[in-house]
């Protein structure tokens, strides 16, 4: 890490707790030293390392040692060829973040490197702005690393998604709005307050732990970059960082063939402004207020005005990727498909992804010989209201064989 660069006009910041430039207000990146990292990674070095996300170290944006995320990262890429005949593809793999440590999300990337870099910076207490997932990994890393946390979400959040933040006792302040409106009242608070907004203040360097997913790919195929990524989108971190961390593997000289990897883009069809710019052939992001009416069945996506929604488009079309929404029944589909083929339970935001999976390669957008990734960025235990009503009943009864005769051996030769 050697300074902060706007994204916009290329200007340069020293590496503190800023965000934004104060020339054209362009959002601010790690910029890196590559040709020391050249000179000092490589596969065999990190292949060496505990398989946590550090061990990328080099391209993570801290000047110490780590405090945190020991265990996190490094989620299996797991083959789908059940998902794939269900598809009609030829290689289809899971990027399976439901099972990333301790809270079950992609957030478990993204919190520890934001944390580490905040005791770096001297900040002594945690904040973020969350729609769930986010929360539930900033209370479970702050209360490991010993620092008091306030949690800020949109009041009506569901208790299934508060739970997993609420057990480690953070402060929760419940505001009456939007995602949006708490994102902003979070950006109005961190300039009054010296506390690290994870995904305000330290925006930076929180995103760069998202390309850890992308490095993650591309070493868990073999140094090699998939044909196609199917990622969901809410705030639009994960697309351009995904994308970049395996453009600097391709730089650095750690692939093993060129990228060919298009990116593309999953929103839920009750908040899709970014996926609306993709269609409409616009580079303006118009804000929209997520539908109440009837409730979504994908709350964790549901993100009016995404902080990085311009960069999440241009890595779209960059990389020659396309994206696609799914409706309510079509985001429940997508979880059935992928529990049946699979045996894997993803939450909301991973049936958003298979759906338009499956949009995508019914479209030949995703050519049924080439290989796709498809992200699974958390447990469908988080989510398990979404999908009651349309789970099979139990059937009830007595303790008799005679009674197991009647009521279920007719059931199962059906």
């Amino acid at each position: 890490m050697k300074s902060l660069r706007c994204k916009e006009c290329g200007r340069e910041f020293p590496t503190q707790a800023i965000f934004v430039c104060d020339f054209c207000f362009g959002g601010l990146e790690v910029a890196y030293d590559y040709q020391a990292v050249r000179a000092d990674l490589s596969r065999e070095k990190i292949e060496s390392r505990p398989q946590n996300l550090w061990r990328y170290r080099e391209l993570l944006p801290l000047e110490g040692e780590p405090t945190d995320g020991f265990f996190s990262g490094f989620t299996p890429l797991q083959p789908a060829p059940n998902l794939a005949r269900a598809l009609g593809m030829k290689e289809v793999y899971v990027k399976n973040d439901g099972l990333n440590y301790p809270t079950l999300s992609y957030k478990d990337r993204v919190v520890p490197v934001s944390l580490s870099r905040a005791k770096e910076l001297g900040f002594k207490v945690a904040a973020c702005a969350t729609t769930g997932n986010l929360g539930n990994a900033v209370a479970a890393h702050s209360a490991k690393a010993g620092m008091p946390c306030v949690i800020f979400i949109p009041r009506g959040l569901k208790m299934s998604k508060m739970v997993g933040s609420l057990i480690y006792k953070p402060l929760v302040v419940a505001v009456d709005g939007t995602f949006d409106e708490v994102n902003r009242l979070c950006t109005e608070l961190a300039s009054r307050h010296p506390w690290a907004f994870v995904n305000v203040n330290l925006r930076p360097y929180y995103t760069e732990g998202a390309k850890t997913c992308g490095f993650e790919i591309a070493e868990q195929l073999g140094w090699r970059a998939p044909q196609h990524i199917v990622l969901p989108l809410a705030g639009g971190t994960l697309l351009p960082k995904v994308w970049k961390g395996i453009k600097e593997f391709e730089m650095l000289g750690l692939l093993k063939e060129p990228v060919t990897t298009r990116i593309h883009a999953a929103q839920a069809e009750s908040c899709a402004p970014v996926i609306n710019a993709l269609h409409e052939g616009s580079d303006i992001i118009k804000p929209v207020k997520p539908r109440t009416d009837p409730p979504p069945v994908d709350h964790s996506l549901r993100i009016g005005n995404p902080a990085d929604g311009f960069y999440a488009l241009e890595t779209i079309r960059n990389s020659g990727g396309w994206g696609e929404v799914a409706t309510d029944d079509e985001i429940l589909e997508g979880i059935e498909l992928l529990a049946a083929t699979e045996g894997l339970f993803t939450e909301t935001a991973g049936g958003v992804t298979v759906a338009v999976a499956r949009k995508l390669v019914a479209q030949g957008r995703i050519p049924r010989d080439e290989s796709l990734v498809v992200a699974a960025t958390g447990n469908g235990l988080k989510t398990q209201e979404a999908v009651q009503e349309r789970l099979p009943q139990m059937v009830p009864i007595e303790p008799t064989v005679e009674s197991f005769q009647e009521r279920v051996v007719p059931m199962l030769e059906n």
